[in-house]
């Protein structure tokens, strides 16, 4: 399957005077998005608690959750999001994608609407 990045606006819930555009990876095998901690401290976005969380590689971390401002082709919703090191790639996470109601298109490499279940 191919991987692909969308371009996002971040912010902190209640600081809509700052905000910052970031590359994010459509990754739907992420529960969470996750956003680099230099990223959430610029933002002053604070965690309000801990996640455990399961890697590709099979490590298990505990990272810092917040809540974050996403917008996408012009959308803005506030989704939990993960906290990384400095050095992590920024992902868009299956929890953000479904709060949007959107699923990557892995041909054609954007995010398309899709309809909510409710069984």
């Amino acid at each position: 399957m191919s991987t692909f990045s969308i371009r996002a606006t971040v912010r902190h819930p209640d600081r809509p005077e700052s905000r910052l555009s970031i590359d994010l990876l459509a990754d739907t095998g992420a529960t969470w998005s996750l956003i680099p901690s230099g990223a959430a401290h610029s933002l002053g976005i604070e965690p309000v608690e801990t996640r455990s969380v399961r890697t590709a590689d099979g490590r298990g971390l505990d990272l810092p959750v917040a809540e974050v401002r996403f917008t996408i082709d012009g959308r803005s919703l506030t989704t939990p999001c993960l906290i990384g090191p400095p050095d992590a790639s920024a992902l868009l996470g299956a929890v953000t994608l479904e709060a949007f109601a959107l699923a990557p298109d892995p041909v054609q490499k954007i995010l398309v609407p899709v309809t909510g279940l409710l069984l």
